[in-house]
């Protein structure tokens, strides 16, 4: 398809020349088509990278969404641990890609590209958490906002570092460790309030 190959064009020549280097007509030549083909589909350089970027969020929301449906009903630590994984095999499976993306929105508005895929992820994991057994009456919209925001957060910035593998690897343990230690927190909190207005 066009389309596919215009996108992945433009994500080799990210990755060879940077954001600066990047032109509709380079993008062309790599995709095989021609400039007016091109235009047809995205009228300038701007157009082509925020829908490159619209695209990859698409399918990073999709791939929270299939976590979050598929663990509906397990105990928090797991929904946790599972939403980690998603986010971090999504963002490091082609981490040059990510990171050149990351790159290549510095000039962009692209606020509204980021509302839409934080309105996505966060009706899947907040509908998640408050499915848990363990889950009870807790506040799951304020749990959701701690969690997406380490999680987002500290993979966004192991990218800006440009962490070793060793490091990421170390930082990915530490991720997951920091997260059971607050549903751990709050659930000793949660416990604790039940037995002290039940007594």
């Amino acid at each position: 398809m066009t389309v596919d190959a215009i996108f992945e064009a433009t994500i080799q020549v990210l990755l060879r020349e940077g954001m600066r280097a990047l032109t509709t007509t380079r993008v062309a030549e790599r995709a095989g088509v021609s400039v007016g083909t091109m235009y047809q589909y995205f009228p300038n350089k701007q157009a082509l990278v925020y829908a490159l970027n619209e695209r990859y969020l698409d399918a990073l929301a999709g791939r929270i969404e299939a976590t979050c449906a598929e663990m509906r009903g397990a105990p928090l630590a797991e929904m946790a641990e599972a939403l980690i994984d998603t986010y971090w095999t999504a963002k490091t499976e082609r981490a040059e890609v990510t990171r050149a993306l990351y790159r290549s929105v510095v000039e962009l508005d692209n606020d509204a590209l980021l509302q839409d895929f934080a309105t996505r992820a966060d009706a899947a994991t907040t509908a998640m958490f408050a499915s848990a057994p363990d889950m009870a009456d807790r506040d799951a919209p304020t749990l959701n906002l701690t969690l997406a925001a380490v999680i987002y957060g500290t993979v966004r910035n192991a990218f800006e570092r440009g962490l070793s593998d060793k490091d990421a690897r170390r930082l990915r343990r530490n991720l997951a460790d920091m997260c059971q230690a607050y549903l751990a927190v709050k659930a000793e909190h949660h416990t604790g309030a039940i037995a002290w207005s039940t007594s």
